[in-house]
């Protein structure tokens, strides 16, 4: 993990009070959501029950996020066929960013959500940019994790959410 991404995430923690970090937890369901795509189209959790889930929090202006988007569209790619979904959640950003980033890494996600008032965000706890969450078939958060993993942290993670 990048040190300015410690940092970041270390000053977002200090100032959310303890009660509030209840974050998604694997083994317990993962938090229900429906959030307009770019074009208007609700994106929700619910409407992809059955698939394995890969949910991103990202935002265009984040440099792990840029890092990482490359890597996340090989994933994408490799693992559609065995019900990989990825969703891409664009987390407080300019209007527009979205598609952009989208275009900018050829499409990484299979999905995006824009969450331009936060309120997914926070029920997943997204403090600090990116986001990871891998939710198997039956809804069931497998990992968890704040900050930026590396291609094979994201593999791994979502070898085991096939499981």
């Amino acid at each position: 993990m990048h040190v300015r991404t410690v940092l970041a995430l270390a000053a977002a923690l200090a100032a959310i009070p303890l009660a509030a970090l209840a974050l998604p937890q694997p083994g317990k369901p993962a938090p229900a959501f429906s959030l307009p795509s770019p074009a208007g189209t609700p994106v929700s959790l619910a409407g992809l029950r059955g698939k394995t889930v890969y949910i991103n929090f990202f935002a265009s202006w984040c440099g792990p996020c840029n890092a990482e988007a490359p890597s996340i569209g090989k994933l994408r790619a490799q693992y559609a066929k065995r019900g990989l979904q990825i969703v891409g959640v664009n987390e407080l950003d300019a209007p527009g960013q979205a598609v952009a980033f989208q275009k900018k890494y050829g499409n990484p996600y299979g999905l995006v959500a824009i969450d331009d008032s936060g309120v997914v965000g926070r029920s997943y706890n997204a403090v600090a940019m990116p986001v990871h969450v891998f939710i198997d078939r039956r809804g069931i958060v497998r990992t968890f994790r704040i900050g930026e993993m590396n291609p094979g942290e994201i593999e791994s993670a979502i070898k085991d959410a096939l499981k």
